[in-house]
C-alpha cells in the first residue's frame, strides 16, 4: 500500500482552507482595529493588546515554519490567561472599555446635547462602533478554530468561557448581538456616559487623593445608610443636602462633629451607596493632602457627576495653614465655586483649629496689636461650614435602639431583655455606649450565636451516630 504524505492527505486540503480562511478573517479585524478613530484606547489594555498580537501572529502565519506556529498557540494562552485573571469574558471585555473610554467624544457629550456636536465627530463614533461590534463576534470559540488551524494542531485549544457580567446594561448587550446600527442606540449611549461619566469616574464610586492624583478604590466600606439607626434628625439634613447636591441646587459644606463612635464617618460613607446610581462621587482626601483640594476641585468641576469631598477626622493645630487651603474651597476667591462639589468633613472637635488659654490676649502682652482678629479667625473657621451636624453621646435608650436596629439585621433573635443586658454589660466593659461599640458588640454576639449553634449541631450528629 503507498505511502501517503501527510501534505497530501485529504484533511491537510481542509486544513489549509480553514487555514487561509483564518488569515483572511485576521487581516481584515486588524485592517478595522487601525481604523479607529476615537476608541483605540480599547484595546491598549493587557487583553487587548494580547488580542491584537495574536490577530497578528495568525495573520503572519506560515505552514513551514514552525516558530510560527508555536507563536500562535503561545499567544492564544497569553490572551487566555489575561482573560482568565480579570475573570471577563471577550464579549464582556470589548463592551465595558466601550463604556469607560474616556475620548473626544466621550468627553463632549457630557456637556453637549448630541445634536451639537459636530457631525464628523458624531460620524467617527459610529464608524468605531461598527468595528467594536466585529471585535465583539470575534469570540473564543472561532479564535480557537483559528488557532488550531494556524498551528497545525491536532487539537483546538480550550475555549474560555465564563458567566456574563450583570454590570453591563441589557441595552447595549442586545446591541452589540444583534449589530444593531449604531446610529440607533447612539443616543442611549451618550446619556449612560452624561449618568455614569467615564475613565477612572465610570470604574468607581469612590476614590482617593493620593500622591497628586485620584485613584479608586476597589473595595469601599459596605455600610448602608439604612444600617444605621439613631441620629434620625441628623441623617435627614444630610439626606436633603445631598439631594439639593444631586438635583443641581445650591448645596452645603457640611460639618459633622460630635463624639467618637456615633456614626459620622458611617453616614457619609453610606451616601455613596444610596446615590452612586445617581452620579454621586465620593473622594477622600487626607487632612495631608488638604493644600491640594483647590487642585482636585479643578480636575472635577467640568463633570456631570456630583462630587463629595470627604475630610474625616478634622483638626488643626495651631501653626498648620493647611485650612487656609480649606477656606479657599469653603467660601471660593476669585475662581467661581462650582456646583457640582461640596465638602464632607468629620471632627470630634466643634473649632477645629486648636486654641489655647495662652492665645488670648492681655493688656500686658506686647504681642500682636490686633490678637483678638486672630482668635476670632480661629474660632470662627467652623462656621465656614453651611451645615453643622451635632453628634451627642448616646444615651441609654439610643443605644439601645441602635443594638436592637443592629440585631434585627443580624437576624439575632434573643429575649429583648438578656439582649439589652448583655448590650449594657458590653458597653460598661469596652468603650462606652455609641454606634460603634453596638456595632462590635452585634458582630461579636453574631459569631458567638453562630459558633454555639454549629457545635451543638456537630453534638447531635455525634449522638445520633
Amino acid at each position: 500500500m503507498p505511502r501517503i504524505h501527510p501534505d497530501d492527505s485529504p484533511n491537510r486540503v481542509i486544513m489549509s482552507t480553514d487555514m487561509n480562511s483564518a488569515i483572511a478573517t485576521a487581516t481584515h479585524l486588524l485592517q478595522q482595529t487601525a481604523s479607529l478613530l476615537l476608541y483605540q484606547s480599547v484595546l491598549e489594555s493587557e487583553i487587548g493588546q494580547a488580542f491584537l498580537l495574536l490577530l497578528q501572529s495568525i495573520h503572519q502565519a506560515e505552514p513551514n515554519l514552525e516558530t510560527n506556529r508555536l507563536d500562535c498557540l503561545r499567544l492564544y494562552g497569553q490572551w487566555f490567561k489575561a482573560l482568565a485573571t480579570r475573570h471577563q469574558s471577550w464579549q464582556d471585555y470589548v463592551m465595558s472599555q466601550l463604556l469607560r473610554d474616556d475620548n473626544p467624544f466621550t468627553q463632549q457629550i457630557q456637556q453637549t446635547e448630541l445634536a451639537q456636536l459636530p457631525i464628523a465627530l458624531v460620524k467617527a463614533v459610529e464608524h468605531d462602533l461598527q468595528v467594536l461590534q466585529q471585535l465583539y463576534h470575534c469570540d473564543g470559540q472561532q479564535l480557537s478554530q483559528w488557532v488550531m488551524a494556524a498551528s497545525q494542531s491536532s487539537i483546538a485549544p480550550i475555549v474560555w468561557e465564563v458567566e456574563v457580567s450583570s454590570t453591563i446594561p441589557d441595552w447595549l448587550r442586545s446591541a452589540m448581538q444583534s449589530q444593531q446600527a449604531p446610529a440607533d442606540w447612539l443616543a442611549t449611549l451618550a446619556t449612560y456616559y452624561r449618568q455614569q461619566g467615564t475613565g477612572i469616574f465610570a470604574d468607581y464610586g469612590a476614590l482617593r487623593w493620593q500622591f497628586g492624583s485620584l485613584g479608586g478604590i476597589a473595595y469601599p466600606d459596605p455600610i448602608q445608610v439604612t444600617n444605621l439607626a439613631g441620629y434620625d434628625a441628623q441623617k435627614a439634613a444630610l439626606l436633603k443636602n445631598t439631594e439639593f447636591l444631586l438635583q443641581g441646587y445650591p448645596a452645603l459644606h457640611v460639618l459633622l462633629y460630635g463624639s467618637r463612635g456615633s456614626g459620622k464617618s458611617s453616614l457619609v460613607k453610606g451616601l455613596l451607596h444610596q446615590y452612586s446610581d445617581r452620579g454621586l462621587r465620593l473622594i477622600e482626601v487626607a487632612k495631608s493632602d488638604l493644600c491640594d483640594l483647590p487642585m482636585i476641585v479643578d480636575q472635577v468641576r467640568e463633570r456631570p457627576q456630583k462630587f463629595i469631598l470627604f475630610v474625616d477626622d478634622l483638626s488643626f493645630e495651631e501653626d498648620d495653614e493647611a485650612y487656609k487651603a480649606l477656606k479657599v474651597v469653603l467660601e471660593g476667591n476669585l475662581t467661581a465655586r462650582p456646583q457640582n462639589v461640596v465638602v464632607y468633613a468629620t471632627s470630634n472637635r466643634r473649632h477645629l483649629i486648636r486654641e489655647f488659654f495662652g492665645d488670648r490676649p492681655r493688656p500686658k502682652d506686647a504681642d500682636e496689636i490686633h490678637n483678638w482678629d486672630t482668635v476670632q479667625e480661629k474660632l470662627s473657621f467652623s462656621d465656614r461650614f453651611g451645615l453643622t451636624l451635632t453628634f451627642e453621646p448616646a444615651d441609654q435608650p439610643t443605644y439601645l435602639q441602635i443594638i436592637h436596629h443592629l440585631a434585627q439585621q443580624a437576624g439575632i433573635t434573643l429575649v429583648q431583655a438578656d439582649l439589652d443586658y448583655q448590650a449594657l454589660q458590653w458597653a460598661t466593659r469596652h468603650n462606652g455606649r455609641s454606634g460603634r461599640t453596638a456595632r462590635q458588640f452585634i458582630d461579636f454576639l453574631q459569631a458567638e450565636l453562630a459558633i454555639a449553634e454549629q457545635s451543638s449541631t456537630s453534638d447531635d450528629s455525634n449522638r445520633k451516630q
